[in-house]
């Protein structure tokens, strides 16, 4: 693998770093500014909101400039929106700081997913977005609790200049080590937006919102869950959530490992199983030793589904893909959304906290229902494009060999 996937996958631990901190640090951020806990709750949707948004605003803005270029005026965008926040004399000032760096999030991993597709053969394409996602699961094991960690002792403002440092070291191994990939000869905006044409793409990204939004109904409401339904302390929920980083990490490797092999069967498993052990959750919820396997479990199995349904995109969009990707990976932060919000209403209703499992099961199989449907078509298709392809080819072959 080139060193140049070592510079994204810097950017994107400190994105990853930067996006999950801040749970951890509520409590201080909001002491701090005289906020209710709720309020300083803003700092996780706007961050979330602005990666929805930022990804197709960004990238379109940076349709005329070299991917290279846009990846460190994105990492340059991450490093003033952490300082911003590490320096805030107000509230207002922080979630302003949250949703400029938010706006780098998902461009950079869309940019970033194609730049590091183009920079290996076609067979490790997978395995080059893989390694590229590595930093930012790497992030949950390390830099989150790290970062809380430091927050907690030295004071929340510390770890966002950390952050931000970590922006700066990412933005000089970019400068040093991607190459200036040449752009497509005649991409425009209007390619750009016709992958959303392709039934095949919108699929994907409906099982990325529902796949991924599976895995973050359980996990939004963890801490309550652990606590008051397996009997865990207030303190374990630090080395619990270790264990969904490390679940993250291992499934992402292997979702990278096969997705270059056999994409859709591995959707089909991912999914299925993933389904199956949150179903499982709301059992298992109720015994330590299982709900930590049962935990790990989903971040593995929940992670293992990024590398394919991001090539996926790549793959159904490959004329134009960066805005297609970078639009996936808001579709990660909606599906994050909307399940909180659904588990929320769940446990509102009285349901219990172990309630949200059973929304991300049903999340998690609709996804892999999108997933045969999406199969199903693309084996209609095939007799279609042949034809079409054979047709328009014909004219252009030359008669003489």
């Amino acid at each position: 693998m080139p060193l140049a996937l070592l510079a994204l996958a810097i950017g994107a631990f400190g994105i990853g770093t930067t996006e999950f901190v801040i749970m951890g640090l509520l409590p201080e951020v909001a002491g701090d500014f005289g906020v209710s806990i709720p309020t300083a709750g803003f700092l996780v949707t706007g961050y979330a909101l602005g990666v929805m948004f930022g990804a197709p605003l960004m990238t379109v803005l940076g349709t005329r400039t070299s991917r290279k270029r846009m990846l460190m005026l994105l990492m340059g965008l991450f490093i003033v929106g952490n300082l911003l926040s590490a320096v805030a004399p107000v509230f207002a000032v922080m979630l302003v700081g949250r949703v400029v760096a938010s706006l780098a999030h998902g461009a950079f991993f869309g940019i970033g997913s194609v730049v590091a597709a183009e920079l290996v053969a076609p067979q490790k394409k997978a395995g080059a977005i893989a390694m590229m996602f590595t930093g930012l699961t790497v992030a949950n094991v390390v830099g989150v609790p790290l970062g809380t960690l430091v927050g907690q002792s030295l004071g929340w403002r510390f770890t966002f200049m950390i952050v931000a440092a970590l922006g700066v070291i990412g933005l000089v191994g970019i400068a040093k080590l991607v190459p200036d990939l040449p752009k497509p000869a005649g991409v425009q905006l209007r390619h750009e937006l016709a992958a959303f044409k392709n039934v095949q793409v919108l699929l994907a990204m409906a099982m990325t919102v529902l796949g991924f939004g599976g895995v973050f109904a359980a996990i939004t409401y963890i801490a309550p869950m652990m606590t008051h339904v397996a009997g865990f302390s207030d303190g374990s929920v630090t080395w619990l959530l270790v264990l969904f980083g490390l679940g993250m990490v291992g499934g992402n490797l292997v979702g990278g490992r096969f997705a270059d092999r056999a994409l859709m069967p591995l959707l089909y498993v991912s999914l299925g199983a993933l389904a199956l052990v949150l179903g499982l959750f709301t059992v298992t919820a109720h015994h330590k030793v299982l709900a930590a396997v049962t935990i790990a479990l989903i971040g593995a199995l929940g992670f293992a589904t990024v590398p394919p349904l991001q090539k996926r995109v790549l793959d159904q969009a490959s004329g134009a893909p960066t805005l297609a990707s970078a639009v996936n990976i808001g579709a990660f932060n909606l599906g994050n959304a909307l399940s909180a919000w659904l588990g929320g209403m769940v446990i509102s209703a009285g349901l219990g906290y172990t309630a949200p499992n059973w929304v991300g099961a049903v999340l998690a199989a609709s996804a892999l229902v999108l997933a045969v449907v999406s199969a199903a078509l693309e084996r209609r298709a095939p007799e279609h494009d042949v034809a079409v392809t054979g047709a328009e080819r014909r004219p252009a072959e030359p008669v003489h060999h």
